[in-house]
């Protein structure tokens, strides 16, 4: 059971990276950029909601919320762009699961605000 899960969130990520690489397509339409956007950030994030070392609870956030929001970003986005899109997430998969560093520092550092944002709040509230 947690081989089909972990296969599910693979396929998951592949169509991930497929929405990301349609945020950046022209075709895209602005509102949907911004959906996608979001969706790939917290899907390529290296920290969850539920971490994934957690036993079937740390996959359920990425095989309950992020299949629901890809279905939205998918309706709002053209056909013909997310066939290309597919594509190549496809080739950059297959030859090794992409990395971008930029990203990642990027989304550490979202969370960190957050956390010293969520600190200063319970500091005020302890005060």
């Amino acid at each position: 059971m947690t081989a089909t899960w972990r296969a599910r969130v693979a396929a998951l990520k592949r169509e991930t990276l497929a929405l990301y690489l349609a945020a950046r397509h022209p075709r895209t339409p602005w509102y949907a950029r911004i959906l996608v956007a979001a969706i790939a950030a917290y899907a390529l994030s290296p920290i969850d909601l539920i971490p994934d070392f957690i036993p079937v609870l740390g996959l359920v956030d990425e095989l309950v919320l992020l299949p629901l929001a890809i279905a939205l970003a998918l309706q709002l986005i053209p056909h013909d762009v997310i066939v290309e899109c597919r594509t190549r997430a496809a080739e950059a998969f297959a030859t090794g699961r992409p990395v971008s560093r930029s990203a990642a520092l990027a989304i550490m550092l979202v969370w960190i605000g957050l956390l010293a944002l969520g600190a200063c709040m319970l500091l005020r509230l302890m005060a």
